[in-house]
């Protein structure tokens, strides 16, 4: 045999792994579909290949728009098969029986194989579990808590001002849109230095100075002690871009997030991801060597280390930068984006930004600079403008995915076998006609009185139930008082036929946002 060349010799193996490639992702899955153990079938697929493979929605999640293509399918179809063991709903009389308080269903393994060495409040699945961390937590969220924590938003919102004062520019003649040099503010960097520096206050007690430097250089830390700086915001979403890409087909993630690392594109991510846990550790370090000195602050991370009696929670180190770690993501991420949202609909909706000044105008004395949270926070319109740019484009579109109890659950009037992931994606949910007429618009007036009060069943911008997001105080409490305070302040610009550019992975990533900016002409009693 000394005569055949390798690769014949070669050739007769590398066939028989190709046909056992074929046997395990193609054959198998085929016969999987057709014997149909689960009844599954009745259920209309996303695509042709669903039922076999969670391929499908992994191409429909890199095209970063998952949910618009759900929702557009969905007004065809109120469930649809997205992967061999996943459903989506579309309608929101899923929202009660997939989140609602007392539901049977848990989050499923996705939230397992993403998490870190430690579980944080949202990533955690075991029930018990979860109420030991939400008891922990739940007093320093409490709305008591943040509304003596205004101190610390007004703050950042002063900080802000001052930084949009040095960059007004005359203002803008009638009819006519700014010239490019007068875009000088990219409101959206700016809502991601603003959420940030409010929660590293609010939650560690540090002044990251992001909105005092106009950048966001700072410090991280590796395992190892050592210092070096990195943008902070290159390194926020990257590990949420590589999951919503990934993720879907449970049993090979791990395997495909190791070979993915590969290709430069996805290996880019992972090393932002590892930035971001350095700028992490440095936060929790920083906050450590606090405590230990003597320092009690009154803040998110006091709440981790001890109760409100002073009895020490012992949680493990890593559980508490797992905490700090889900605080400073989700804490700053969603209400950034939020931010940036609704003062896009506004200047999109020249005759809503104008309702709202008015409102603002009567409450707000002419000279205020940050308007206090008192007086802002029961004001029915600036509320209404808040939930109507949050249901249009909630911060987190991504179905929260939840597994159904071994004996199968009733979703909208539909039996679903045990151990399937069952999920309705908030902007999904925030698209049904029935409940949202004209879904696609801005309206407001939509969320006023009696039926406005009705609506907030069918609204999960910050989910539902017993998994509800607890900082959803905290997220109000920073929207109401910068948009009132910037929107009473400032008149604002942009760019001729400028579009918001999203990109969807687990939350709906924000591209940038130029505008021009000037002084509202604000009568002043003599």
């Amino acid at each position: 045999m000394d005569g055949i060349p390798q690769f014949l010799l070669a050739a007769p193996y590398a066939t028989g792994f190709v046909f056992c490639l074929f046997i395990y992702f193609a054959l198998y899955p085929f016969v999987v579909y057709l014997k149909d153990a689960k009844g599954l079938r009745r259920f209309p697929n996303m695509s042709t290949f669903s039922g076999m493979s969670n391929l499908p929605f992994m191409m429909v999640a890199h095209t970063g728009a998952r949910s618009a293509y759900l929702a557009e399918a969905h007004k065809k179809e109120p469930v649809l098969r997205t992967g061999p063991n996943t459903l989506s709903f579309g309608r929101v009389k899923a929202i009660k029986d997939i989140y609602g308080h007392g539901t049977p269903c848990i989050k499923d393994p996705s939230y397992k194989i993403t998490a870190g060495s430690h579980y944080h409040l949202a990533d955690v699945i075991d029930k018990p579990d979860h109420a030991r961390k939400r008891k922990v937590l739940s007093s320093a969220y409490a709305l008591k808590n943040l509304e003596e924590w205004e101190f610390k938003v007004a703050d950042k919102v002063e900080r802000m001002i001052t930084q949009f004062d040095r960059r007004c520019t005359n203002p803008l003649p009638a009819g006519r849109y700014p010239e490019p040099e007068e875009l000088n503010v990219d409101f959206r960097a700016w809502t991601n230095f603003f959420s940030l520096d409010a929660i590293a206050d609010i939650g560690l007690s540090e002044r990251l100075g992001l909105l005092d430097q106009g950048h966001d250089r700072v410090e991280a830390q590796k395992m190892d002690g050592t210092l070096y700086e990195v943008n902070l915001r290159e390194c926020l979403y990257p590990v949420a871009r590589k999951q919503s890409l990934l993720v879907w087909s449970y049993d090979h993630y791990k395997l495909l997030d190791k070979l993915s690392n590969l290709i430069p594109y996805y290996r880019r991510m992972t090393e932002k991801g590892q930035h971001w846990d350095s700028i992490v550790l440095r936060r929790a370090a920083l906050r450590l060597q606090r405590y230990y000195a003597g320092e009690k602050l009154d803040d998110f991370f006091q709440a981790l280390m001890a109760d409100k009696n002073g009895s020490p929670n012992n949680l493990e180190w890593g559980e508490i930068v797992a905490e700090i770690n889900i605080m400073m993501n989700a804490g700053s991420v969603t209400t950034a984006i939020a931010l940036a949202n609704v003062l896009y609909q506004l200047l999109k909706n020249p005759d809503m930004l104008r309702r709202l000044q008015e409102e603002l105008d009567t409450a707000l004395e002419p000279d205020e600079v940050v308007a206090p949270y008192e007086k802002v926070k029961h004001l029915p319109f600036l509320r209404a403008c808040l939930d109507e740019s949050l249901r249009l484009w909630p911060p987190t579109p991504h179905g929260l995915p939840r597994i159904t109890p071994p004996e199968g659950l009733t979703v909208m009037g539909q039996y679903v076998p045990g151990n399937t992931t069952v999920s309705i994606s908030a902007m999904v949910a925030h698209r049904d006609e029935e409940a949202f007429p004209q879904a696609d618009k801005f309206i407001p007036d939509r969320w006023l009185g009696e039926k406005g009060k009705e609506l907030q069943t069918s609204f999960i911008t910050f989910s539902a139930g017993a998994r509800g997001c607890i900082g959803r105080n905290i997220s109000y409490l920073e929207q109401a008082v910068l948009i009132a305070s910037v929107v009473h302040r400032y008149e604002f610009a942009l760019a001729k036929d400028f579009e918001m550019q999203r990109e969807e992975t687990m939350n709906h990533i924000l591209g940038p946002m130029p505008v021009k900016v000037w002084r509202r002409q604000l009568a002043v009693d003599s």
